[in-house]
């Protein structure tokens, strides 16, 4: 009788024991059932909690000769357990590729213009050696040289996008902000310094008209000045004498004359437009010549256009900022996305 007691009894202990071993292979093992201990995640070692009495404080004091196994990978999987996982939103996503196609469309356009102006150098050879002297005044290398920031602007804001790199966002960001300090600077210099950028647009355009049978670029600019603001010369149509073909001491026939774009009517029968309307301009006063040329330079010409449209630049001026510090503000939170990426999922 006795040994079928012990037999029974240490069955038991073995099913209980495969059980218990069982339970940690158990998809619910860490279903907290309603009779389940729940003093066991208790901190003992709390003031706000009373001890039970000396019998519980030794029982629960750990043997001098037991050491405590270690698990060094268990701290680092809790650790890894409890760090947070950051991962990019939608809006994270549409704002990365939506700098990134507006940085690719205005970097082809900035090669578009880098290679007019330079297109525009080479065919009229103004690096020979008898021109290189006057290309710093060349409408071309101003072309040129807007060009090629705009595309190195552009396209470091392109690459940082799509890469997801920080330091070009971050020349991207800081190039951006200094072309917005520069515009703002520009805007409160034009406005408390109207007199002198008067004096300076006259000078230009008297350099320009100058130069108006030698060089194609400033003839074209001076041109559409003149056509679309009804306008002749820099004062009146009289400063044509500085040039040396429509002095009246030319020899040529354009001596005394104008350019056709002075005209009030260059063209013949409403078809063809006639290159010698402005023959001898210079020579009638002002009551014959109104019929014939524009009596007002450009100058006065450009002062009623920007009275004229106040309204209108002041809302591009506001636009084009607002669209900067809207693409500053878009790689601001890009860069940050990307530093909480690197933070929290480095692993």
């Amino acid at each position: 009788m006795l040994l079928l007691y012990s037999s029974s009894s240490s069955t038991g202990r073995s099913v209980s024991l495969f059980f218990f071993k069982m339970r940690d292979y158990l998809p619910f093992k860490n279903i907290s059932w309603p009779w389940s201990r729940k003093d066991k995640e208790q901190n003992e070692t709390s003031p706000l909690i009373p001890k039970v009495g000396p019998a519980r404080a030794e029982a629960e004091e750990p043997d001098d000769d037991s050491q405590p196994e270690t698990n060094p990978g268990a701290d680092l999987h809790s650790t890894a357990k409890l760090q947070p996982y950051y991962h990019q939103s939608w809006m994270d996503y549409f704002l990365k590729y939506f700098l990134f196609l507006c940085n690719l469309v205005f970097t082809v356009l900035g090669l578009v213009v880098l290679g007019l102006g330079m297109w525009g150098l080479v065919s009229k050879e103004s690096f020979a050696q008898e021109k290189i002297g006057g290309i710093g005044t060349d409408p071309m290398l101003a072309l040129m040289s807007l060009g090629f920031l705009l595309t190195l602007l552009c396209l470091t804001g392109c690459v940082g996008a799509v890469r997801e790199n920080s330091f070009l966002l971050k020349v991207f960001s800081f190039m951006v902000l200094a072309l917005i300090s520069v515009q703002v600077l520009i805007a409160i210099l034009a406005y408390s310094m109207q007199d002198q950028i008067g004096g300076y647009l006259r000078s230009g355009m008297l350099a320009a008209m100058v130069r108006y049978q030698d060089d194609l670029d400033l003839r074209f600019i001076v041109d559409e000045f003149q056509l679309n603001l009804q306008c002749c010369g820099a004062d009146n149509y009289r400063d044509w004498e500085l040039n040396i073909y429509f002095n009246c001491s030319a020899p040529g026939v354009l001596a005394c004359g104008v350019p056709a774009t002075c005209c009030v009517d260059p063209l013949e029968n409403g078809t063809v437009w006639n290159s010698q309307c402005g023959v001898g301009a210079q020579l009638l006063d002002e009551f014959s010549a109104q019929s014939v040329v524009f009596l007002g330079g450009c100058l006065g010409g450009i002062s009623r256009w920007i009275e004229q449209h106040e309204a209108l630049i002041g809302t591009v001026a506001i636009v084009v900022i607002g669209v900067q510090i809207v693409v500053v503000f878009i790689s601001t939170r890009l860069l940050e996305s990307i530093q909480w990426h690197k933070v929290y999922n480095v692993a």
